[in-house]
């Protein structure tokens, strides 16, 4: 199903997930397309190396001047909140990077956990549309060392409390997006 074929409704809550370049981020752009008013990317990438800052100056560059962006690699909960109001659509890409990083700053799965919470709680009180992209991960194999089974159990359970938060959740495969609630 493609974004020509959805009915896009502002005030709602879109999941976007998939594996790693299965078009997230082209259908979740598409989507947020058929939307009217004003425009919010929040990026949680970081460019901690060349190859990454040339991918995020590329998205940069092919989103163009129709978007603000927001660079927010942690507090994306707290901008969320700041943003509402403010933009009628915003686009949170993405849910794995952010985790990533929330891990990378945070000792305790404790801190880990009330994070997820803070953001679900966020998106849900978001004003306007909120289309939210992440990635699958629990779909290949069992990752060999505890911190990576640990980010894939994280990830999983918070892709699940998105999915249930969502009005709509699309799940991207080979560039081919299927609704799937």
């Amino acid at each position: 199903m493609s974004a020509d074929y959805c009915v896009i409704m502002p005030n709602r809550i879109y999941f976007i997930t998939g594996g790693a370049r299965s078009g997230k981020s082209a259908f979740a752009e598409k989507l947020a397309s058929g939307l009217t008013g004003k425009r919010a990317y929040l990026a949680t990438a970081q460019a901690l190396d060349p190859e990454m800052a040339a991918r995020i100056e590329k998205h940069r560059n092919d989103r163009g001047g129709a978007w603000d962006t927001y660079e927010e690699p942690l507090a994306v909960a707290e901008l969320l909140k700041k943003l509402s109001g403010r933009y009628d659509v915003v686009l949170l890409d993405c849910l794995t990077l952010w985790l990533s990083n929330i891990m990378a700053h945070t000792d305790g799965d404790g801190v880990v956990s009330s994070r997820e919470h803070e953001l679900v709680m966020a998106i849900r009180g978001f004003g306007g549309a909120c289309i939210v992209v992440s990635n699958e991960v629990g779909l290949g194999i069992v990752p060999d060392n505890p911190l990576a089974r640990k980010f894939r159990d994280f990830a999983g359970m918070l892709n699940q409390k998105v999915a249930s938060a969502a009005d709509e959740v699309y799940f991207t495969a080979s560039g081919i997006p299927m609704k799937i609630k």
